[in-house]
């Protein structure tokens, strides 16, 4: 079983919104890049909501985030999960990023936003474990993986608002 790695989080002091995924899937880390695969439309509907090209090169789109207060990261640093699948991730084997960490570190960041709903439950999961954890509610979104083919592209788009409105407010509602 292949034991799988996240990224390092893309955050810095300006950061006032979270996204969290569960575990980059095969295309991304073949290729280092936050959400790579092809069909993921985590990038159209970031660069739809804050007026970007979601075609523009990777570090581009990093700093189009970074610019407008977007910080990513993963819920999990470590797991054995054969494929991209969040479901075939082994329970036994995950570990944890210290997203406790982060945020202490980073204390600007103020919404927590989970891409899909294992990332959701994971947070949700690690929040539990880790006291430390200094804001407990996150808005799960719908996940922009290919594997979550039930809502159309304008749907998922309409659902990651949430998304905008803390940005321009600084907070959640």
């Amino acid at each position: 079983m292949a034991q799988v790695q996240s990224f390092a989080p893309w955050v810095d002091e300006a950061s006032r919104v979270l996204i969290l995924g569960s575990m980059p899937g095969v295309a991304s880390l073949q290729a280092q890049a936050y959400y790579a695969h092809p069909r993921n439309v985590f990038w159209p509907i970031l660069a739809d909501l804050l007026g970007f090209e979601a075609q523009a090169p990777y570090a581009e789109r990093l700093q189009q985030l970074r610019a407008q207060g977007v910080g990513l990261w993963d819920v999990l640093q470590s797991c054995e999960r054969p494929g991209s699948l969040d479901s075939a991730i082994r329970q036994s084997t995950r570990l944890y990023n210290d997203l406790a960490g982060l945020l202490v570190s980073y204390p600007n960041i103020q919404a927590v936003f989970c891409n899909g709903t294992r990332a959701y439950q994971e947070y949700q999961r690690y929040c539990k474990l880790v006291p430390q954890c200094r804001i407990e509610q996150a808005i799960r979104l719908p996940s922009t993986s290919p594997a979550h083919a039930s809502l159309s592209f304008a749907a998922k788009k309409q659902a990651w608002q949430p998304l905008l409105s803390a940005l321009k407010r600084g907070s959640l509602e």
